[in-house]
């Protein structure tokens, strides 16, 4: 046994095994070989005292846009498509390999602190988004966002999106094991046309990747759409195919009932992102709803621009909040399904439900080290209502992914902080601002 975590509540998202009070946790060959209230006889290499902290299944970030973390804080208060087109499209315009990589080290180990493992990462430049990930230790799907504004033109073959897919498949996909895979990504119903829905989704159907895209995001995509086509966003889609390949559909802010019933006859994800959608006022998707109808839900921060923050812990907190809330129903939501939606419901989405999202003997070590010991948790009445409602990201102490720990106590053992500090000051953020290097 390589590792041995000790005298630690576990927190496992098992419905058979929920809460495992002074338990010990051993790694080894990074898989969870040993899970018990019990002490193994078989020596560690390492023991890690856990007295005092709470040990769950690291999160999923569903949802997001890491390398624009160069863009937090550039462009606050706006509507979603004036922020888009008159701020961020300019800005990213400029970026190159070299900026893609400083905004993703940064952003990553900003999300590894957090207690984040794994990712949905939606951007451009995807081979140097997989380098970055592979050293980093991360899982992640990776998939860029297939856009057209001009149908005529549109060829598939030769889109630039096509292109990167056709190298990453070849060079990225399922790397160390299926640590990293690439998704098809199509942007949205309302920068896309037909051809790209039908021709990504019969790719995504070749050869057996999962879709990512954006989803009813706004009131005006959405009524915009119904004026259009007469349907629905996930409507239309359904109607080209998209719908026929596991896909995770960020936001959902309006969809319909009937697109509810949709998304659970195709075993659909929604991204709920309710920190960006409020803050660019989108509206707060019907998530408890959803859950109820069918419909798997996990979390996403979306990009720190409409964040600005990468902590997860935001988002599982708000996500119950906001439901209780909004419908008036302190019931929904307990702390538990929103702790699952930012766990299990990101695995499944990504396709690694046998792999992660919980604790349990023979799954992968994807585990964080939440300490709970401080004044801002205190006392621990419940565990499971600690982790939702009183931690936040700063509360990690401990990130680790097959076994191979990334973050412990302030020091990252994968991410040259200082390196892609430097990068970001000499370099990306001149560029992106148009002050040319």
């Amino acid at each position: 046994m390589e590792l041995l975590i000790k005298n630690v509540t576990a927190v496992t998202m098992d419905p058979q095994n929920p809460v495992v009070e002074n338990c010990f946790i051993g790694i080894d060959q990074g898989k969870i070989c040993w899970l018990s209230e019990k002490e193994p006889e078989e020596k560690a290499g390492r023991v890690v005292d856990g007295q005092g902290c709470a040990a769950m299944p690291g999160l999923v970030n569903d949802h997001t846009h890491l390398p624009m973390t160069l863009l937090r804080g550039y462009a606050d208060d706006y509507a979603l498509q004036e922020w888009l087109q008159d701020h961020i499209f300019p800005a990213e315009g400029r970026l190159d390999a070299r900026c893609v990589q400083a905004g993703m080290m940064l952003g990553l180990a900003e999300s590894i602190r957090f207690g984040t493992t794994s990712v949905t990462e939606m951007y451009f430049k995807m081979p140097t988004m997989a380098e970055v990930c592979f050293q980093a230790g991360v899982k992640a799907n990776l998939c860029n966002g297939a856009m057209c504004f001009d149908p005529a033109s549109y060829d598939f073959h030769k889109a630039g999106e096509t292109l990167e897919m056709e190298e990453m498949l070849k060079s990225w996909h399922m790397v160390d094991e299926g640590r990293i895979r690439l998704d098809v990504g199509i942007h949205g119903e309302y920068t896309s046309c037909p051809a790209v829905w039908e021709q990504n989704a019969a790719y995504a159907q070749k050869h057996g990747l999962n879709i990512h895209l954006h989803l009813s995001e706004t009131k005006k995509e959405q009524e915009e759409c119904i004026a259009r086509w007469g349907k629905t966003p996930a409507r239309i889609l359904a109607d080209h195919g998209v719908f026929e390949s596991r896909v995770t559909a960020a936001h959902g802010v309006w969809i319909t009932e009937e697109d509810m019933d949709l998304l659970a006859e195709k075993k659909a994800t929604v991204a709920h992102n309710p920190v960006s959608n409020l803050k660019l006022a989108s509206g707060v998707a019907p998530a408890a709803r959803m859950a109820e109808k069918g419909v798997n839900v996990a979390l996403g921060t979306d990009g720190v621009a409409s964040n600005n923050s990468h902590d997860l812990f935001e988002e599982i907190k708000l996500s119950a909040l906001l439901q209780k809330g909004i419908q008036g129903d302190p019931r929904l939501v307990p702390a538990q399904q929103a702790l699952s939606w930012a766990t299990r419901g990101g695995a499944f989405a990504q396709g690694r439900e046998k792999e992660c999202g919980m604790l349990q003997k023979g799954m992968d070590a994807d585990l964080i080290l939440v300490d709970l010991s401080g004044v801002a948790t205190q006392p621990v009445h419940s565990p499971v209502s600690a982790l939702c409602y009183s931690a936040t990201g700063r509360e990690v102490i401990l990130t680790m992914v097959r076994g191979r720990i990334l973050y412990e106590k302030g020091e990252f053992k994968t991410i040259d902080v200082e390196r892609a500090m430097a990068e970001m000051k000499n370099y990306a953020l001149p560029r992106m601002t148009g002050r040319q290097v």
